[in-house]
């Protein structure tokens, strides 16, 4: 059986989120999507790299306190004083190492543990890597013009990154997408996503309309819903 993810948002508030970008439209050319995600990746590298730093420092410390580990293996195994040799004491360090290993990786498994594992400037670098990689599939070059802009928000990180194609780009600086995206975490910091994601279309639309007025022949390039993954 296959477990899907229960959405973040319900049909009303997607409504929300649509209706915000159909309106931020009619006053710019640009043409603006919208991406919720889940999470931007799996980060088993991450986890990956705790296990063994928690197999390596167990190590370690055997290395330096030998006999402390030594006089509790001869413990649990009865008391008699037990003669150690090199190959037992190679076996007895090796299972401590594979010991932690797994603790931590079965540690990071529960999901609050493993994202607050997660260093935060490696979340930024892969939330961001996520969402270039959405709009290069989905927006980018898809528009007339080539104006089109993306709002992605990550939920597990706690982190959103707006993404733009090059004439937008070159025409307005990250401080200003700086400030749409201030604005939309705000509502999401309270626990209002769609709300959130609506001022920040609504001020992505109010920068678009400023460089790109609607023109005569304009025609909707991009679709208006908000976009779940």
């Amino acid at each position: 059986m296959v477990l899907t993810r229960k959405p973040y948002l319900d049909a009303a508030s997607h409504e929300i989120v649509s209706r915000a970008v159909a309106e931020a439209e009619t006053g710019t050319s640009g043409e603006i999507v919208t991406v919720l995600a889940d999470r931007s990746d799996g980060y088993s590298d991450i986890a990956l790299a705790w296990a063994v730093l928690a197999a390596f420092t167990v190590l370690t410390i055997f290395c330096v306190f030998p006999q402390f580990f030594l006089d509790k293996a001869d413990f649990l195994i009865g008391g008699w004083g037990e003669e150690w040799t090199v190959t037992s004491i190679l076996s007895l360090a090796t299972g401590l190492a594979l010991a932690k290993f797994f603790a931590a990786w079965i540690f990071q498994l529960w999901e609050p543990a493993k994202f607050a594992l997660i260093p935060p400037t490696v979340k930024t670098a892969r939330v961001h890597q996520r969402a270039v990689t959405h709009f290069k599939v989905g927006a980018e070059r898809r528009t007339h013009g080539r104006t089109g802009v993306m709002i992605y928000l990550s939920m597990r990180e706690h982190r959103a990154e707006i993404v733009a194609d090059e004439p937008i780009a070159e025409l307005v600086s990250a401080e200003v997408w700086g400030e749409a995206m201030a604005d939309m975490l705000v509502e999401i910091k309270q626990g209002n996503i769609a709300e959130g994601m609506a001022a920040g279309v609504r001020d992505v639309g109010a920068i678009l309309s400023q460089h790109f007025p609607p023109a005569d022949d304009d025609v909707n390039e991009l679709p208006d819903r908000l976009i779940e993954v």
